[in-house]
């Protein structure tokens, strides 16, 4: 759906390959109040997303810079350390408020010893004024000894006075401090709870990038893959991504309602059994040298639990997959983010906005219908929903979910303003048996490297050695780029994360080695080959990044079977 720059993004040479229209987004996205009745002041906006750009940094800080990746040999997540952060600065405010009220104490206490000093001196600055009246009065300048008297009485008064003065402006200096203190009393609470719910939407919409909450992302490794984004604006696809795929396809035998059901590779070639989607009728084998595994993420994750073979739409290997790429297939994250098409007789919001939010009343909720685009010339809405409102909404019925977003909508334009919507389209990828989600992520546990060993094709087990066993597969060490079409229907979601993260994948009860892919054997040269946004490790989640990939595998596959012209000869030393 999104094209997050065309700076070195293949996609901008498609577009001009092919018919995609291309539609700058406005990045202005104005938020409405929880209650929808009212919009979020631009400057209490701007004001809790750069706290929420504070707190980034902070995890990063920790992170990056202090090590803080692991408690009790558990792998952090970026969702905890956030919330972790968060209660500190609470904490940080209560520790303010304490410090706050013991200056209050202090000065209140100084101000009772010069008040009670002040009390005293007026006492002896009265006895002194009789005494020295009384003393003028009897004053005679020619007896030394009254004049003397006089005189001390005189100096007494003087510095009493003097004292005096002193302790009032004293006083005049602490009542100032004690009214400035009051005058800015510290903030009671870090987030009041209007804050919180416009924090909550800014974290729905990093959950919105990364297809998953954010307990599930690797604290160090969620946006590994930033270094690597595209410069310029983000575009949509007017069109619809589509688009490419059918121009893509063209000229090609691609066997539509056709699932694979198996996929086997040996030392001779692959075979892949498929048959009809719908009822497994007809079964067909297709014999190949190579097969290129282009299914989801998901998918691959349901084919290698321990049950898989009772599952509906699962593929299976034989050989199965080595340790070394189901380790990496578990490790790996597959996040979900569903959308609610909303097609309406006229539009009814700003036809000049692309965006709009809606902030949502409590943290688990945060991701429910939090934004909506606008990007086609129809009278049509795109309601995103994120996080754990997407898992929510997997198991909630389409006119429930419509129904929610109309109030949405009447609760931001007005009760006679929205009108019912003539069509709707509601998605559930996790439950998609084609996808079993949305897009990858860098889960707790997993790294930018997992990428790579799922990018890496297997050759097949060698001979068996004198024990009976095989010989571990071993990796192809062929570089180049490139793809295929795809073994199986798979989901090509056009919806581009913004940074991609993994997930702790759970392995089921089944032990799994860890560990990295062998070294390639020239002997057995690979057969079973991986391409996807879940095999690129600098473009995941992204339409460029699985299309990159297959420019990998295609280059990869045809250096192995028909030779690589361009290879560097051996032992070559430049002599630049």
């Amino acid at each position: 759906m999104v094209v997050t720059g065309l700076g070195g993004n293949p996609v901008n040479v498609l577009s001009k390959q092919i018919n995609m229209e291309l539609l700058r987004i406005r990045q202005k996205c104005p938020l409405f109040e929880a209650n929808g009745s009212s919009q979020v002041v631009k400057e209490k906006d701007e004001m809790v997303e750069r706290e929420f750009n504070r707190l980034l940094e902070a995890t990063s800080f920790l992170s990056h810079q202090l090590d803080f990746n692991y408690i009790n040999n558990r792998p952090v997540s970026l969702g905890e350390t956030l919330e972790w952060v968060i209660n500190l600065q609470e904490k940080h405010v209560k520790d303010l408020q304490v410090e706050y009220w013991q200056s209050m104490a202090r000065l209140q206490d100084k101000l009772k010893e010069v008040l009670v000093k002040l009390h005293d001196l007026q006492d002896k600055v009265r006895l002194l004024n009789r005494e020295h009246r009384n003393l003028t009065e009897t004053r005679n300048p020619k007896n030394i000894t009254t004049e003397f008297v006089y005189r001390a009485q005189m100096r007494n008064l003087s510095t009493a006075c003097k004292d005096y003065d002193e302790l009032v402006e004293q006083q005049a200096e602490l009542e100032g401090k004690l009214q400035e203190l009051e005058a800015n009393p510290p903030s009671d609470v870090y987030l009041s709870s209007r804050d919180r719910q416009i924090l909550d939407w800014h974290f729905a919409n990093l959950e919105f990038a990364n297809a998953t909450p954010l307990h599930n992302l690797s604290l160090k490794h969620w946006d590994q893959d930033d270094d690597f984004e595209f410069s310029g604006s983000h575009l949509t696809v007017r069109n619809g991504y589509s688009c490419v795929p059918v121009a893509l396809c063209e000229g090609l035998d691609i066997r539509l309602s056709t699932a694979v059901r198996k996929i086997s590779y040996d030392t001779n070639g692959v075979e892949v059994q498929v048959s009809c989607a719908r009822n497994h009728s007809n079964p067909t084998t297709i014999k190949g040298v190579a097969v290129l595994c282009t299914l989801p993420l998901g998918v691959l994750k349901q084919s290698v639990l321990p049950n898989a073979a009772a599952l509906p739409n699962t593929v299976t290997f034989h050989p199965p997959l080595p340790n070394w790429k189901l380790t990496a297939i578990n490790r790996l994250g597959f996040g979900n983010l569903n959308k609610v098409v909303l097609c309406f007789d006229r539009v009814f919001w700003d036809p000049n906005a692309n965006l709009f939010g809606h902030v949502g009343s409590t943290t688990a909720s945060r991701g429910e219908l939090f934004l909506f685009w606008n990007l086609y010339r129809a009278p049509v809405l795109l309601a995103l929903v994120a996080g754990e409102a997407a898992q929510v909404m997997e198991n909630v019925a389409d006119d429930v979910i419509v129904g929610r977003c109309v109030a949405v909508l009447k609760g931001i334009f007005g009760n006679n303003i929205v009108q019912q919507p003539k069509e709707t389209v509601v998605t559930r990828w996790r439950a998609d048996p084609w996808s079993r989600g949305s897009y990858s992520f860098v889960s707790t546990g997993a790294s930018g490297n997992d990428y790579d060993i799922l990018a890496t094709p297997i050759a097949p087990p060698g001979p068996p050695s004198s024990n009976g066993s095989s010989s571990s597969a071993s990796a192809s060490n062929a570089n180049g780029s490139g793809s295929s079409n795809n073994t199986s229907s798979s989901n090509s979601n056009g919806s581009a994360g913004a940074g991609a993260t993994t997930n702790t994948g759970s392995t089921n009860g089944t032990t799994i080695s860890n560990g990295d892919p062998p070294p390639p054997d020239p002997n057995r040269p690979p057969r079973l080959f991986f391409g996807g946004e879940h095999t690129i490790r600098n473009y995941p989640a992204t339409v460029h990044g699985a299309f990159l990939s297959g420019l990998r595998e295609a280059g990869r596959i045809a250096d192995q079977f028909l030779g690589c012209p361009y290879a560097t000869p051996p032992h070559h030393i430049s002599t630049e």
